[in-house]
């Protein structure tokens, strides 16, 4: 008797499978972004590493060109940047199940794509439009710096149901993180980038640009302490 109560008691463990993806191929070597393609890819991912502090210090992955796979029977999308909130890198990257973003494995898709046209044959307002939606992804971005696509250079998709719908909010609140078209130069390069803001619209900034801001305060800082008769200290 004493044995079946304690079965009864003890909560029933329910192995989940571990899917095979031996078969699938999550890197293959092939570079096939232009160059301003990859520095913006750069920009959206390392200004986010740099200075973002989302709200309650919610852990995020951002990733560049990097397979997302949604199921162990097809290949990866590659998104040029995903935005992932509430996970965290594994440990060990070098694991094949940790070498891609596997949606299984990190419990959710990403909260946002990005993806940056350099021709007519990519499909982002058609077949990865399409797919996005229906991984769940609640936002969707197609940046056309080259009006391939049409005469506007920035969509903007936010999901509805099951389905993307086209908005001019340019702040995302389910990421709390904001977008806008920047003219400015970035790694020696002058061109217009698709920055991350603040809803302010202040925007994220890079590395470069935080220890810039920072010696400029300094320096004015020195200024005022040398008006007030006060020599800085070194």
């Amino acid at each position: 008797m004493t044995d079946v109560i304690q079965m009864m008691l003890e909560p029933e463990v329910i192995e989940i499978p571990i899917p095979d993806i031996s078969h699938l191929t999550t890197e293959d070597d092939t570079p096939v972004d232009n160059i301003f393609s990859e520095k913006q890819q750069r920009l959206l991912t390392e200004s986010l590493y740099t200075s973002w502090r989302p709200v309650r210090a919610r852990p995020f992955v951002a990733l560049a060109n990097v397979g997302m796979f949604y199921t162990v029977n097809e290949q990866a999308v590659v998104p040029d940047v995903l935005v992932s909130l509430d996970v965290e890198l594994p440990a060990e990257l070098w694991e094949k199940k940790h070498r891609s973003y596997f949606i299984w494995e990190y419990g959710k898709p990403p909260d946002v794509v990005v993806e940056i046209v350099s021709n007519r044959q990519g499909g982002e307002l058609t077949r990865k439009k399409r797919l996005y939606a229906q991984l769940g992804i609640a936002y969707y971005l197609v940046y056309d710096p080259g009006l391939h696509l049409g005469e506007t250079p920035l969509y903007l998709f936010e999901r509805r149901g099951a389905e993307y719908v086209q908005t001019r909010k340019t702040w995302l609140p389910k990421l709390g993180l904001g977008v806008q078209l920047w003219k400015g130069v970035y790694e020696e390069q002058t061109a217009v980038w698709l920055r991350w803001c603040d809803q302010e619209g202040s925007l994220i900034p890079t590395g470069a640009e935080a220890v810039a801001y920072e010696r400029t305060r300094a320096e004015k800082l020195a200024e005022q302490l040398r008006a007030l008769g006060i020599e800085p200290e070194a």
